[in-house]
């Protein structure tokens, strides 16, 4: 590995991966990732690079063109890479949205979607929760809301109630969650073992800074799990807290999914750990 005055720089056999979006500056991927790549001593690099929406094929071209070893996607281009792409596994097939691609040895270009599996390692880790025979509610039917609809069904989850304002929505998300999938109501919150918000009520910036749903419909023995990161502790986190709840943000859903990255990428099992401590310590200097 290169080193420049006793760290690390990069040089002409460094490998690089990539994550593409508009808007992209803010995106926390480069941390987690350059910090995996440093604790495994990889002489990879990792980037971020702008692209404007409707240029997904274009930046596909340019990943094989420059060689680019890993890809990362985010919005809005998730869609348009399963469209666009040569091959997708299947559950980013079902989805129709790809967040991570892998450059094989002979060239191909496929697509994954590690956002379900990054949401259930993450949470199995930090409460044990295994969905096998669990009810479950998801509020919020966009894209992250889908890819653990999809993560929980195929996990063995007795239920799967999406709850959403929008029933058209909720409904094409769970169509995807068969066989245990359907549209729920706020009633279903108060039966279920698992709760996510995967809404952006709640996120740093955002207006309005409110509740997603009356917190008074949780209590303990559930899991309430808000997958936003920031900040760490939502006001929704909060409440359910005081009311007994056992709470998760979304800081290992946003690990674990760049772990599993990662590791198609490199073949190196991912340092968890390192890449935790990383982006902790960046939301909690940032405040």
């Amino acid at each position: 590995m290169a080193a420049d005055g006793g760290g690390w720089s990069p040089r002409a056999s460094t490998r690089v991966a990539a994550v593409i979006g508009d808007p992209i500056r803010h995106s926390l991927s480069p941390l987690i990732l350059n910090a995996a790549f440093r604790a495994r001593e990889l002489d990879w690099v990792y980037v971020a690079f702008p692209v404007e929406e409707g240029n997904a094929r274009e930046a596909l071209v340019a990943m094989r063109t420059f060689a680019i070893d890993g890809l990362s996607v985010t919005m809005p281009h998730k869609t348009a890479v399963a469209g666009a792409i040569e091959r997708c596994t299947e559950v980013a097939a079902a989805l129709r949205a790809v967040n991570c691609v892998v450059r094989t040895d002979d060239g191909e270009l496929v697509g994954h979607n590690t956002d379900g599996s990054g949401f259930l390692s993450g949470i199995a880790e930090e409460t044990g929760f295994a969905p096998a025979g669990q009810r479950c509610v998801i509020v919020g039917a966009g894209g992250a809301a889908r890819a653990v609809a999809v993560a929980l069904a195929r996990a063995g989850a007795a239920d799967v109630a999406i709850v959403n304002r929008t029933r058209a929505n909720a409904e094409q998300a769970a169509v995807l969650a068969v066989p245990v999938g359907r549209v729920g109501a706020s009633d279903d919150i108060e039966r279920a073992d698992l709760v996510v918000n995967a809404t952006s009520v709640g996120m740093a910036r955002r207006e309005p800074a409110g509740l997603p749903f009356d917190p008074d419909r949780l209590h303990q023995g559930q899991i309430l799990a808000d997958l936003i990161y920031d900040p760490l502790t939502t006001p929704l986190l909060s409440a359910a807290r005081t009311r007994g709840a056992i709470t998760v943000n979304g800081v290992g859903m946003l690990v674990h999914q760049a772990a599993a990255a990662f590791e198609l990428w490199t073949g190196v099992e991912a340092p968890i750990a390192a890449m935790t401590s990383a982006l902790g310590a960046h939301l909690r200097q940032r405040g």
